[in-house]
């Protein structure tokens, strides 16, 4: 079965896609930066956490979750995933007519303009791939980087034990190997890690700078609206919030970085 052909009017959605609730920091920002886009959201909740799962696995799932969001009429879609990002935008970026924006390449160039030794958490999957690394010194290659793998962190925000104090536990031996290395910039190399901010500002010298690749991600897709003439000048439609897994324990979590409960729906990607 052919893919149905790209939107192509300005008003149509942006999908934005996550393995949960990590994504939502890159939605806020769209929220902040591109007002009048509307947005799809989709949550692979059946599926999270990512980080531990195959590259097969990985591409399997962006190519369900992408196809559907052609579908829906996405103009753009952006992976608001950092280890999709990293094993397998390329490839999808070649099979799928509507441009996809990564969160690695914006995030490395963020980077490279604030710190000289620089450190990135990542899911277990991005940080063997050592997509952040590549990028940020092919960017800079004078440049100093670390990563740490950080199985625990994506399972721990999804059950919303931030404040537990086993979290604050695992973020400190997570963070000792780079503290060794006397970082100046830490990298989330996660989307879901910024909901991490005020455990990890505790757990760092205040000399170091957090760094949240979104504000960039987002700034990349506004530049490509714009330079495709896809930016929407009428205002935005509410966003479409859906899940592959629980509608409710995902408006459960998502409440406290949106401000409210979202109406949410469950999503079968495939027959």
């Amino acid at each position: 079965m052919s893919n149905p052909p790209i939107a192509k009017s300005p008003s149509a959605c942006i999908g934005v896609f996550d393995s949960g609730v990590g994504g939502l920091t890159v939605l806020n920002q769209l929220y902040q930066q591109l007002p009048n886009e509307s947005i799809i959201y989709f949550g692979d909740t059946a599926r999270v956490p990512y980080g531990t799962r195959s590259p097969a696995e990985i591409l399997q799932f962006g190519r369900e979750i992408i196809s559907w969001m052609l579908q829906q009429q996405a103009k753009m879609v952006i992976m608001a995933c950092n280890t999709s990002s990293a094993i397998v935008l390329d490839i999808v970026q070649a099979e799928f007519p509507m441009p996809i924006v990564g969160t690695i390449a914006p995030g490395a160039i963020a980077a490279t303009k604030l710190g000289r030794r620089i450190g990135v958490i990542a899911t277990p999957a991005t940080a063997a791939s050592n997509a952040y690394k590549r990028a940020i010194l092919a960017v800079d290659p004078s440049v100093e980087v670390w990563q740490v793998g950080c199985p625990e962190f994506v399972p721990l925000i999804e059950q919303n034990r931030i404040y537990d104090p086993y979290t604050t536990e695992v973020a400190k031996g997570y963070l000792e190997p780079l503290l060794e290395r006397n970082i100046d910039t830490l990298v989330y190399g996660c989307t879901h890690y910024p909901h991490l901010a005020p455990i990890l500002r505790s757990l760092l010298p205040p000399t170091v700078q957090l760094l949240d690749p979104a504000f960039a991600v987002v700034e990349t897709a506004g530049d490509w609206l714009k330079f495709l003439g896809l930016a929407n000048p009428q205002p935005s439609l509410p966003t479409r919030f859906c899940v592959s897994g629980c509608p409710q324990d995902f408006a459960q979590s998502a409440r406290q970085w949106l401000n409210c409960i979202p109406s949410v729906e469950k999503v079968c990607l495939t027959p």
